[in-house]
């Protein structure tokens, strides 16, 4: 399955997700690539919309691939494989970098609100695609620790193998494409484009301007 942009794959995810319309669920995005697939997701659910905000742990000599990720509470996922061969210092510096740029990315893009609370929500967290699945478990144990009530990871493409690991710690998880060959999220997408901050902040800008925003209490 092949998606023209993130628009198509949202639309496409959003329909695959419309059973969860009727339970008043909140939509977190994990910025950048992940949100204008879950404001699509959102628009078409009438759920409440936000940013989540995480960030993978990259290598120092391989800033492309990392070893974890955090979440903007602080919940550190790190690769099993990689727990015992990784220095605790290395590590506690790359942690504490990302935290900054986490604080950055919360008052850049959220205009440094909290985020909607998750207590008690069903939550579906959207990507644009699952690889490694770092940044998805960052995020599931931010829901778990704030205590949501229904946890579902939703994203166009990603790893069967991340899939079948991730359905083991949610309620349900939608991913809509899982090729056996998958090596990357940017080979499900003709258009594949890195999102910036500009972007992320029109589609939220997009979001507040429909509307939709002002139909729940919960919404901002």
């Amino acid at each position: 399955m092949r998606f023209k942009d993130r628009k198509d794959a949202g639309r496409h995810l959003a329909q695959a997700l419309l059973p969860y319309r009727h339970e008043n669920p909140l939509v977190l995005a994990i910025p950048r690539g992940g949100t204008e697939v879950g404001f699509e997701v959102a628009k078409t659910l009438d759920a409440d919309f936000d940013l989540l905000i995480a960030r993978k742990l990259p290598f120092p000599d391989n800033p492309e691939s990392g070893f974890g990720a955090i979440a903007e509470d602080g919940s550190v996922y790190i690769i099993p494989y990689y727990a015992d061969l990784l220095d605790s210092d290395l590590v506690a510096r790359i942690v504490a970098y990302q935290k900054g740029e986490i604080e950055r990315r919360v008052r850049t893009l959220r205009g440094g609100r909290p985020i909607t609370p998750v207590t008690g929500r069903t939550v579906i967290l959207v990507d644009d695609g699952i690889a490694m699945g770092s940044t998805m478990h960052a995020a599931i144990a931010f829901c778990q620790h704030q205590g949501a009530a229904k946890i579902v990871v939703a994203a166009p493409v990603g790893s069967p193998r991340v899939k079948e690991e991730l359905e083991e710690i949610v309620d349900d998880v939608v991913i809509l494409s899982t090729p056996p060959w998958f090596r990357a999220v940017a080979e499900a997408y003709e258009n594949w484009y890195d999102v910036s901050d500009e972007e992320v902040l029109e589609i939220m800008a997009r979001w507040k301007e429909s509307g939709t925003h002002l139909k729940h209490p919960y919404r901002r």
